[in-house]
């Protein structure tokens, strides 16, 4: 009887796409496990090797060396974080219902216990993996900045809002309403939901209240 396996395999003998794409994320998961539970130092090659139940030399083959490794897996660990989340509710046509809707998103990733076991990884490694750290912070905050992007420039068209700069504000309001959820998860602290929730209120009026046009002009300073 021929396993699934051999049907799988192409006629020269080699691995077909869709098998070298399963050990492909096979190899990826079992690092990236062996990583945040063992650390840059405590995971080798040959553990992951063990754990994915691929031989050393195949491991090889995909990575040169740990350091690879560890980039590699880590990257995809957080654009996977990215693609498998939720796509956002339609916002609503209210600028300030729209960003309390992107706001509880925000919050909710920045506190993802598997988004939180990778930044402290990053944080542990920032001084010998530089561009781990940089790379962890562009693809954690671009993808939700870009939805902010597009909902200002939608009203700023509309002439409810003025914005001096879309990208700066986008990035602002990323930060007000998950730095800091997101550096106390680092360290095991949460915030009760009541209190995440009044924080998300008073960052959106903040926010606003720097955008909207006002029918009366504000004095003139001497």
């Amino acid at each position: 009887m021929v396993s699934e396996v051999g049907r799988e395999r192409s006629r020269s003998g080699r691995p077909t796409s869709t098998q070298a794409a399963r050990l492909t994320d096979r190899i990826r998961r079992a690092a990236v496990d062996a990583f945040l539970e063992n650390g840059y130092d405590g995971t080798s090659m040959e553990a992951v090797a063990q754990a994915a139940g691929v031989t050393k030399g195949t491991l090889y083959a995909r990575y040169s060396d740990k350091r690879a490794l560890f980039i590699a897996v880590s990257s995809w660990a957080l654009t996977r974080l990215e693609r498998d989340e939720g796509a956002l509710e339609p916002l609503p046509d209210d600028l300030a219902a729209s960003l309390e809707t992107i706001a509880r998103a925000i919050l909710a990733r920045s506190v993802d216990p598997d988004l939180v076991r990778l930044s402290r990884m990053a944080i542990a490694e920032s001084a010998r993996f530089p561009d781990f750290a940089a790379s962890s912070q562009a693809i954690t905050w671009t993808p939700r900045i870009r939805v902010i992007m597009d909902l200002l420039r939608r009203h700023e068209h509309a002439g409810t809002i003025v914005v001096r700069d879309v990208e700066i504000a986008a990035e602002q309001f990323f930060a007000m309403v998950g730095a800091m959820p997101a550096w106390l998860a680092a360290y095991g602290i949460h915030r009760r939901p009541e209190v995440e929730e009044a924080h998300i209120q008073h960052a959106v009026d903040l926010f606003l209240n720097g955008l909207r046009i006002r029918e009366t002009p504000a004095p003139l300073s001497p």
